[in-house]
């Protein structure tokens, strides 16, 4: 049987346009994993650094009045001090006693880059207060 004029690489051009249809699934698939994976890093800094910010109370106030008050500036140079060396960048906001902290990650995609999409920035929050003593809610041995 003698093929139809036109028809030639009809297959062709469907693989093809297959393949790249897949090729961009598995770039969902692992960049969207990678997006993830930075996402949770990025809450995962923001949290250890408001958490290191919170730990600036101001010692001599604590001593003579029993008082947990956040060193303002001290506290958001600590936070800076934990961001520094995560390599990421951040902003670190002080209100009163709490330390709100919130970084930016910029993950490259590795397959759909292919597909025009160079990067993603995710940005993750956290924050934490100073605490002291032991409280009703703790657990331990």
């Amino acid at each position: 049987m003698k093929p139809r004029h036109g028809e030639e690489g009809t297959v062709t051009a469907f693989v093809v346009i297959f393949t790249f249809a897949l090729v961009m699934l598995a770039g969902l698939v692992l960049d969207g994993g990678l997006t993830l994976a930075a996402k949770v890093q990025a809450v995962d800094e923001a949290q250890a650094a408001a958490r290191a910010g919170a730990q600036a109370v101001d010692v001599p106030l604590l001593r003579s009045t029993g008082q947990v008050v956040l060193d303002a500036s001290l506290a958001r140079q600590d936070a800076m001090v934990y961001l520094a060396t995560t390599g990421h960048t951040g902003v670190v906001q002080v209100d009163g006693n709490e330390v709100e902290v919130s970084v930016t990650i910029t993950q490259p995609m590795q397959i759909l880059g292919l597909g025009g999409i160079g990067s993603i920035t995710v940005t993750g929050r956290g924050s934490a207060v100073p605490a002291h003593g032991v409280y009703a809610g703790a657990t331990g041995p």
